[in-house]
């Protein structure tokens, strides 16, 4: 299998590996709104967009790192960016970040049940983590609704210097 040529559709929505062509999509919705409760820090300009790009396309290539866009089926509208990261550990790690203009509609939710759901075909795991800020309670609702389990709690500090109260949920993955 080859991460870069993964595609992952649901009801409403296409999951498909970045490429440079969401820079700018990226660029102007990754914003210190949208990264308030995350890890990352907003991008200062089209060169953190594309440094982080580039990473995610070696790890695409090398399939550790499952790096997708999120558009909307119908329009192509971009939605956001979601992943599932360390692909090749025994405990790989969910990520999602939605655009604020589409907050609200539940896609973060779609996108994360689907990826989980491609990782339950494709991947020898135990389990995924989704770890979330305790206070991003839209967010926190994703794993709850794919039986998500409270494994720890612990803070984080972010490269800006931000404090995150992170709570990590375990997704189990049926044995193989």
């Amino acid at each position: 299998m080859n991460y870069l040529d993964i595609k992952i559709e649901t009801e409403r929505l296409i999951l498909k590996p970045i490429s440079m062509k969401d820079k700018e999509d990226i660029l102007r919705n990754f914003t210190d709104e949208i990264t308030k409760y995350m890890y990352p820090s907003a991008p200062k300009g089209l060169y953190d967009v594309e440094n982080f790009i580039n990473s995610s396309l070696k790890g695409l290539k090398e399939n550790s790192n499952l790096q997708l866009i999120i558009r909307k089926k119908d329009n192509d509208e971009f939605i956001g960016c979601a992943g599932l990261h360390n692909t090749t550990s025994e405990i790989p790690e969910l990520g999602i970040w939605i655009k604020k203009d589409a907050f609200g509609n539940k896609f973060g939710r779609e996108a994360i049940s689907a990826i989980t759901e491609w990782a339950k075909s494709n991947l020898k795991v135990k389990y995924i983590t989704y770890p979330v800020d305790k206070d991003n309670i839209p967010s926190k609702k994703i794993p709850l609704s794919l039986g998500g389990k409270l494994i720890k709690e612990y803070k984080e500090k972010t490269p800006d210097g931000r404090i995150l109260n992170i709570e990590e949920y375990y997704i189990e993955m049926p044995s193989h």
